[in-house]
């Protein structure tokens, strides 16, 4: 009976938690940012109206010490299935697929190379990308299997930054050295792979961020040059209105969510997250901010309402 007792408290305590945190971070409720904060080696969600941090997850606290150490200075997180689930990544080359319900760790691996970037291929499986030995990374999303030993395959690509998936097209991006590739997937759940479909010439050197412009069928590119807008139907490429250098990452979204890019103003991190005209939206002294992206939709990559896909 005190069994029974203590799981319905924790199941009923469960629901009204996901509940007040499914309802914190829907559309209409606040505009939403998720950061990736190196001086706690940590993710952050900060609500922008209130200018506060009102989520963390932090791998320290959550996972095994040894395993912990693969988050070390967080690189990018993105808001993934109908915004109920965070992708993250680190330069410690960890890849973990966090629920913000209830934080959650529901998937982690280890990519290695000073990992930038990751997404959610449509079978459930994920991709990263690794700068510092220039590869890609599938993986197998398989909770059944130790962490360390999930499976995975390499894929080489010169600078290794950034992955987008085009839900439209069927196929991935990612901006290397000098050139924006694609890349097409072999929905093989258990074997996961890509296979190069081609590469153009891009203007600048050393691609940093690819993300999807808010509702268009175009993609960011933040490079060594600028920052450029690429059509994905034409890949013409045409330089943004926003002349800063160094753009750590950017995002956009609809009317009232100004464009946000994170430039450094020490090394590589910020206090400070600002939009594309240098207004500031969150400032916090001693924070170490990489990139931060707007919690919105992305109908570039995804199914409306999609749901969470655990490879089979």
């Amino acid at each position: 009976m005190i069994k029974f007792c203590f799981l319905l408290v924790a199941s009923v305590f469960f629901t009204v938690v996901k509940a007040q945190t499914d309802a914190l971070f829907s559309p209409g409720k606040g505009r939403f940012i998720v950061a990736a904060e190196q001086a706690q080696h940590r993710i952050v969600i900060i609500d922008a109206d209130k200018k506060a941090i009102v989520w963390e997850w932090i791998p320290a606290q959550v996972l095994p010490v040894a395993e912990a150490k693969w988050f070390t200075n967080p690189s990018d997180a993105k808001a993934v299935y109908n915004n109920k689930y965070l992708l993250v990544v680190a330069s410690g080359g960890g890849v973990a697929l966090v629920r913000i319900a209830d934080k959650k760790t529901v998937f982690h691996a280890y990519a290695g190379g000073n990992t930038h970037s990751a997404e959610v291929l449509p079978d459930g499986n994920i991709v990263s990308a690794s700068s510092t030995d220039n590869y890609l990374t599938v993986f197998k999303v398989d909770t059944t299997t130790a962490p360390g030993k999930v499976y995975s395959k390499r894929i080489y690509i010169a600078f290794g930054h950034n992955v987008v998936w085009d839900k439209k097209r069927n196929f991935l991006w990612s901006a290397d050295m000098h050139q924006l590739k694609t890349f097409r997937y072999n929905f093989n759940c258990a074997q996961p792979d890509l296979t190069l479909i081609d590469s153009v010439a891009v203007k600048g050197s050393e691609g940093h961020d690819l993300f999807p412009v808010f509702g268009q069928d175009s993609l960011w590119l933040t490079n060594k040059s600028g920052v450029f807008k690429i059509s994905a139907a034409t890949k013409k490429m045409i330089v943004a209105n926003t002349p800063q250098k160094s753009v750590k990452s950017i995002t956009s979204g609809p009317t009232g969510y100004p464009a946000i890019v994170m430039i450094p103003q020490e090394q590589w991190w910020t206090d400070e997250i600002r939009d594309v005209d240098g207004n500031s939206l969150f400032k916090q002294a001693g924070l170490k901010m990489y990139k931060a992206r707007w919690i919105l939709e992305n109908t570039f990559s995804y199914s409306e309402n999609d749901t969470l896909k655990l490879c089979k």
